[in-house]
């Protein structure tokens, strides 16, 4: 006799993936691909592993949603849009902003959140990165993914049909940061002649672990989609962007150019100064980090070298890389960028849940 069917809560029949261990039916339907990835019909995402899946037009609507959803908190706190809907969090690595901030999204919004650490996980028993994935894709609409490992969102976003965010893995990609990034850059520059390419010209200096920073990764790729802008690099010896980064950013035509030193020229041309930590817990030895600790250190002495026009950004946390003196200047925007990631969350939850 055939094999009878897994049930599974109020009895809903579970259907059994090909080669795959079984998934709810209510998320078998495959995710909808369309050229250049990332979006699904009608404007909506399908999930967000890395910046390729992102064109400019989606993250054109982003942007504009974001806004929208900053005006919405601002006014009534929230709406119900989401009600029903249930968001996965699942973080293996330590986050306050990323996972606050998704969490706030989703409530705002109606929603609810399961939030999953790896201490308290089936990982600590052995349970593969896939497994979790497909046993939280039981019981969530879509799931937020943070994990040391870099290629881990992608290989989450394989096991299964249900949206799958990266919001960082290891040294690889953290896109939604990137989003709130470019978010924040448009909110925080004069806004250009009508007509004019408000990016032409533009130049974004990154300064600090640029090897490790999954943030100016994403950051970096997704300035690539804005025609004009430059882009200077400032790192520690041996702590430069990767090779293939640069080499990819250069083929889709960024003007890119890594310096030795923050001088007082580049601080003069910077409409945005990009501030990163040293990333201690990306280091084996302690004592190279101690090497680099403190190589660069924003304070007012620095600042009174850029224009009036300019902004500070860090996707924090920071250590000592930006003095706190510096947090009463109005061109620090590092604390209202953190604020930013919330609206920029709930927008890409409404378009990736959204009706």
């Amino acid at each position: 006799p055939p094999e009878p069917p897994l049930r599974g809560p109020a009895g809903r029949r579970i259907d059994k993936g090909p080669g795959s261990a079984p998934r709810c039916p209510m998320f078998m339907a495959k995710r909808a691909k369309v050229e250049g990835g990332g979006a699904a019909p009608s404007g909506r995402i399908a999930g967000l592993v890395g910046i390729a899946d992102l064109r400019r037009e989606a993250v054109d609507e982003l942007m504009e949603s974001a806004g929208r959803m900053r005006e919405l908190v601002g006014a009534s706190g929230g709406d119900d849009r989401l009600k029903g809907k249930v968001l996965a969090t699942v973080f293996y690595e330590p986050s306050t902003r990323t996972s606050c901030s998704f969490q706030a999204a989703m409530l705002r919004l109606g929603g609810r959140v399961v939030h999953v650490t790896e201490q308290f996980s089936s990982a600590k028993k052995g349970e593969t990165l896939s497994d979790t994935i497909r046993c939280l894709a039981c019981y969530a609409d879509g799931i937020v993914l943070r994990h040391p490992r870099l290629g881990s969102a992608a290989e989450a976003a394989a096991a299964t049909s249900v949206p799958v965010i990266n919001a960082g893995d290891g040294v690889g990609e953290h896109p939604t940061q990137a989003l709130l990034d470019v978010f924040t850059i448009h909110s925080e520059l004069p806004a250009p002649p009508e007509g004019a390419n408000g990016w032409a010209g533009r130049c974004i200096v990154m300064l600090g672990d640029l090897l490790h920073g999954r943030t100016v990764h994403s950051l970096a790729r997704l300035l690539a989609l804005y025609e004009g802008v430059r882009l200077r690099l400032v790192a520690p010896a041996g702590l430069g962007a990767p090779g293939d980064l640069l080499t990819e950013l250069r083929a889709r035509g960024l003007d890119v150019e890594e310096l030795g030193e923050l001088g007082d020229e580049v601080l003069a041309e910077a409409d945005v100064l990009y501030v990163t930590r040293i990333q201690r817990e990306r280091f084996d030895d302690e004592a190279a980090y101690e090497a680099v600790r403190g190589s660069f250190v924003v304070n007012v002495a620095t600042l009174s070298k850029m224009k009036e026009s300019a902004v500070v950004m860090h996707p924090l946390p920071r250590v000592d890389e930006i003095a706190p003196e510096v947090d009463a200047d109005p061109r620090a925007a590092y604390f209202r960028q953190m604020a930013n990631g919330m609206y920029m969350r709930m927008a890409l939850l409404d378009a990736m849940l959204g009706a």
